[in-house]
């Protein structure tokens, strides 16, 4: 099992999350692209450092939304976004390159990431750049969402991802952040969510039901409060379980 987060989001004097200390933790980092956090340097500094620790790297494409870190919907075309995607792996990988490594794969952040769950325009603009850009990129992805099959349409290997601190609804979504419980905080629980999301498939959704999810990543957040304790959690759990905990890619 892979374990994801979301890097590189840090920008200028104000600082989110600890990338050196997560770096330690995952295999795969969703580093952001300046499009809805991170600024060069910190995008340099986090592909560095990921390459530096054989972690994948990842690009977090996103719309274009500094001011609303990239959680607000912005009613792009399908021919915008492509070219915004593309726009975004081009320079991450600028980075990647000159630290040693490469973009692996695409994740979708924030407002993008749901948009691409039921959208198929939006999703297949995602991955029409991805593979423009590179053919041998993976896309990473809610399980049964149109991005993963646009992905797999194209010839793009699409890898689900769950994840260890969010709710979830019956139906295999997330809960809004905007509603109260939809992030976990607790390292016993979201540590306990991992290791039944790794052995068991499944996952409790917020109604008490038991929702099943195929997934080969799991993503911790490093902006939630706690991250690097939860991530610790995570990849001690998965360790003391026996699953072992490897990159997807690569």
């Amino acid at each position: 099992m892979d374990v994801n987060s979301d890097l590189g989001e840090s920008y200028g004097v104000w600082q989110l999350g600890d990338d050196d200390a997560m770096l330690d933790i995952v295999t795969s980092a969703n580093v952001a692209c300046g499009f809805h956090a991170g600024d060069p340097s910190v995008l340099r500094a986090a592909c560095s450092l990921a390459a530096e620790r054989s972690v994948a790297i990842g690009a977090q494409v996103s719309f274009p939304d500094l001011l609303g870190f990239g959680r607000r919907h912005l009613a792009m075309s399908p021919r915008e976004l492509r070219d915004a995607v593309l726009y975004q792996l081009g320079a991450l990988d600028a980075f990647a390159q000159v630290g040693g490594s490469q973009i692996a794969y695409v994740k979708p952040h924030g407002a993008l990431y749901h948009a691409t769950v039921a959208d198929g325009a939006l999703a297949t603009a995602v991955v029409e750049a991805a593979a423009e850009y590179d053919p041998s990129l993976a896309v990473l992805g809610l399980p049964a969402s149109q991005l993963l099959m646009a992905a797999e349409r194209a010839g793009l290997e699409p890898i689900a991802e769950a994840f260890a601190d969010r709710a979830y609804l019956p139906d295999g979504g997330l809960v809004s952040r905007s509603e109260a419980g939809s992030v976990l905080t607790d390292p016993g629980d979201v540590a306990a969510r991992a290791v039944r999301l790794a052995l068991d498939r499944e996952v409790v959704a917020i109604d008490g039901s038991t929702v099943t999810v195929e997934a080969r990543s799991i993503c911790v957040h490093s902006d939630t409060p706690g991250a690097v304790g939860l991530a610790r959690a995570v990849r001690s759990a998965l360790d003391a379980a026996g699953v072992g905990v490897r990159r997807f890619t690569g």
